[in-house]
């Protein structure tokens, strides 16, 4: 019987999609070791605190090519409106983007002033250009994922992977230090516009038209502070361990999340990526949106958490003989971290739960409370060490996850706010 009910709870079309998600990331982690494992070994602490300033900026300045919220409205969007969104977010993009690369650029020039170490300015420089190829293929990813085709999104995902971490390992292997990390992201990126070209057949417009601008923008502006809020969270510790204990403990403290949450966040967004276009294919049902949201969150918790608790309690044993004794005084960061990513599982499920009932103002004002508390806790311990940081890190998550437990879901999942949330909708449209 025990048996018999887990394949009814990891059975369905969510489950079918996630699982391809899964195997894309088994698949990319496996890629992924070879290089993580040469990037610890040859690679110094300060070597590490360059690479995370490098990664934290391109990670902040992603969030404003619209995947995020603009993203989320395409997915929404109804049948009869989706090609002029698409169009719309498209030409957006551009102007974006073609923004980013300016910004980006004169703050690697400016940097040098700022800092001591001038090494990452060319190297910033040079990584701009990605964000002119993101417009040719954001939006083909989005309407795979609206359309439930993770297939392919899988399959664009693992061929990007063996490209990337093959070009890095091979870089570093020929000694070229930082720079492996930039030329082996430069290099990959084009990959994207062949392979979501070839899955998908949209075509943008060749007139520049912002036709339905006012309700892009609309939609997505509550996301896409929500979306940079939550960068904010998850980059801000570096930059005030870097500030504050110098290049060296942010490489160890950077390496503690790289061999910690990143690799359970990574399988958390297995299961979150095709959360959201599933329970807004339900949301005209309150009673089958409702079904959807939990059974998802069950299936996430029942393969997850028993994932990250091992992951923890294995940390010891594992990070000396992969990544080599010189990351020992990391591990107890590393588990605190690896840790956080449990309440971290229902936080980023009620923020998803909120943009699907047009509640996106609600989830920016709880990002918002969130993001200030974070940055003030990690100011007032930084100087005690980057153990007392990752300790910090987690009770934030587990007071925002207490949040998306006892109260967005009585809010959100109230028959009433859920009824009236769609008929707003209806008659905005």
């Amino acid at each position: 019987m025990v048996i018999n009910r887990l394949k009814q709870i990891l059975s369905g079309a969510y489950l079918r999609n996630v699982g391809w998600m899964a195997g894309a990331e088994i698949a990319n982690r496996l890629i992924r070791l070879s290089s993580t494992v040469i990037l610890a070994r040859m690679f110094s602490p300060q070597d590490y605190g360059l690479m995370a300033v490098i990664y934290t900026l391109s990670d902040f300045f992603q969030v404003f090519t619209l995947r995020g919220g603009i993203g989320s409205k395409i997915i929404q969007a109804d049948e009869r409106d989706l090609n002029a969104i698409c169009n719309t977010a498209y030409w957006l993009n551009w102007i974006v983007c073609g923004s980013l690369f300016t910004i980006q650029c004169a703050i690697a020039v400016l940097l040098p002033y700022f800092s001591a170490d001038s090494h990452i300015t060319l190297p910033l420089c040079l990584l701009a250009l990605t964000y002119l190829i993101y417009p040719l293929f954001v939006i083909h990813l989005i309407l795979l994922e609206r359309e439930n085709q993770f297939k392919a999104v899988a399959i664009c995902n693992v061929i990007i992977s063996l490209v990337s971490n093959a070009l890095t390992a091979t870089f570093v292997l020929l000694g070229m230090g930082i720079w492996a990390i930039v030329w082996a992201m430069l290099l990959s990126a084009p990959v994207w516009i062949i392979l979501t070209r070839k899955f998908h057949p949209w075509r943008p417009t060749r007139r520049f038209s912002l036709e339905r601008w006012p309700e892009v923008l609309g939609f997505g502006s509550n996301l896409l502070i929500n979306d940079l809020l939550t960068k904010v969270r998850a980059n801000v510790d570096y930059l005030i361990v870097g500030k504050y204990l110098g290049v060296e403990a942010l490489g160890m403290y950077y390496f503690a999340f790289n061999g910690g949450s990143g690799i359970t966040l990574s399988i958390l967004n297995t299961f979150m990526s095709p959360l959201y276009p599933h329970i807004c294919a339900a949301k005209n049902n309150y009673e089958q949106f409702k079904q959807r949201y939990f059974r998802s969150l069950k299936k996430v918790s029942i393969v997850l958490v028993p994932l990250v608790l091992l992951q923890s309690f294995l940390a010891p044993l594992y990070v000396p003989i992969i990544f080599g004794e010189r990351w020992i005084p990391a591990i107890p960061v590393l588990i605190l971290i690896c840790l956080s990513v449990i309440p971290g599982i229902y936080s980023w499920a009620a923020s998803l739960l909120l943009n699907a009932v047009n509640k996106t103002r609600i989830s920016l004002y709880i990002s918002m409370t969130s993001t200030t508390i974070f940055i003030i806790s990690i100011l007032a311990v930084v100087q005690n060490g980057i153990v007392w940081v990752a300790a910090t890190v987690l009770v934030n998550s587990l007071l925002a996850s207490s949040v998306a437990i006892f109260w967005t879901h009585r809010f959100a999942l109230r028959k009433q706010n859920f009824l009236s949330s769609i008929e707003t909708t209806q008659s905005i449209k």
